[in-house]
């Protein structure tokens, strides 16, 4: 498969942190991007193994139960060259004397991180097009209350 250039769109916007804060800036958005459902990956897999589409998905599933019971008992688990599996979590902030920590009640949204490998998975031979923004996502986004230092991902 040749690699097609990364699309991307470019907008305005008034930098809100940085040493722009306050300044129109000009940012680019990856766009155009599509979605390979779970289905079509393992049929390609499958093209290039002697195993069929299900059975690839089958040890693509298991593998993924496997490493997430490893993550739920704070394991990391090395995943080859797709990267490394954490598990994470955000923690409320408690001032020192005030209140006692407790972790069922501060501590929340616990996550698994994926790190991918850096030797795996930097792109290289990669190249760009510009794209014009489509009449639906001309829309200028409402901006979050307290403002934000990225824009937004359109191609989502």
């Amino acid at each position: 498969m040749a690699n097609r250039p990364l699309a991307y769109t470019l907008s305005e916007r008034k930098a809100t942190v940085g040493k722009l804060a306050g300044k129109t800036v000009i940012q680019a958005s990856p766009t155009g991007r599509k979605r390979v459902d779970h289905r079509t990956f393992c049929e390609e897999v499958a093209r290039a193994t002697t195993f069929t589409g299900a059975e690839v998905e089958a040890v693509l599933r298991l593998a993924s139960e496997i490493a997430k019971r490893h993550v739920e008992n704070g394991d990391i688990v090395d995943f080859g060259d797709i990267g490394t599996l954490r598990p994470s979590f955000q923690s409320k902030l408690v001032e020192k004397g005030k209140e006692e920590f407790n972790a069922n009640v501060h501590i929340t949204k616990p996550v698994v991180k994926l790190s991918p490998s850096k030797r795996y998975f930097t792109l290289t031979g990669v190249s760009y097009e510009r794209t014009e923004v489509s009449a639906k996502k001309a829309k200028k986004p409402t901006p979050s209350p307290g403002g934000g230092g990225e824009a937004p991902d359109p191609g989502t």
